[in-house]
């Protein structure tokens, strides 16, 4: 059976502040040996005591200010991120749509990075050989399939890698908003598709702003709110209580 079941859990990082106005001075004292004195170690509870369990046949809708949790718990069930503590149970193959554009290797062309990104997702050469034509098909890039990435604009990476990263379908499926590049054209087959990955998942967990789209494809909600879950319910309850937490109500 299909689930994911989270006991009390919590993650915690470290990130690294500085005050420096680009990466180029921050990089220029680190190779003369200048101190930075302006820099600070940020101790970061990114989820705290996330207790939540989602049964096969479940839609749910992640809702939150930028930087409440949603996309963070999304990569914790993903297991990109270790948990610090409690219990993360997921059972079901994973497909995740989100950082896009990890996994590309700027000097190799858009067909071997087919290759390279589906591995990276955990998928075997023997798939990716199998699926390859029908990739280069949805990421229509013509002659550019051949080419380096780092010839690519920003839109043509994100139509690669959307036709990779949806190519497979799976159990579990993970979607942040992610589709915001490409022409007309692109974005309608991109919601085709996403739309049949949904159909066919057994459980749909959906970080997005995006009411009308919560309304329309989750039956239940999770307000986060400083990496707490602070409501879980109904997505038209779970709405309400997003506005009221905000002071949009």
């Amino acid at each position: 059976m299909n689930r994911i079941s989270l006991n009390n859990v919590d993650l915690h990082y470290h990130s690294a502040a500085f005050k420096e106005r680009s990466l180029k001075s921050l990089l220029a004292g680190v190779v003369t040996g200048k101190k930075v004195r302006q820099g600070q170690i940020h101790h970061i509870h990114a989820l705290k005591g996330i207790s939540v369990e989602i049964k096969a046949g479940e839609r749910v809708g992640l809702l939150g200010h930028n930087g409440a949790g949603k996309s963070t718990f999304l990569k914790m069930v993903a297991g990109l991120y270790p948990i610090s503590g409690g219990e993360r149970i997921v059972e079901g193959r994973i497909r995740s749509l989100f950082d896009l554009s990890l996994g590309f290797e700027p000097d190799a062309s858009g067909r071997e990075n087919i290759l390279y990104r589906g591995l990276l997702l955990g998928m075997s050469p023997k798939k990716m050989r199998e699926i390859e034509d029908e990739v280069v098909r949805f990421a229509d890039l013509g002659e550019f399939i051949d080419y380096p990435i780092k010839t690519y604009s920003a839109g043509m990476q994100v139509r690669l890698a959307f036709a990779v990263s949806t190519a497979v379908e799976g159990d579990v499926l993970l979607l942040d908003e992610v589709i915001g590049a490409g022409d007309a054209a692109f974005i309608v087959k991109a919601q085709n598709r996403i739309r049949a990955l949904i159909e066919k998942s057994e459980i749909l967990v959906l970080a997005s702003h995006d009411f009308a789209s919560l309304k329309s494809i989750c039956d239940r909600g999770l307000v986060f709110h400083r990496g707490e879950i602070v409501f879980d319910g109904g997505v038209e309850a779970s709405i309400a209580q997003y506005k009221r937490v905000n002071g949009l109500a």
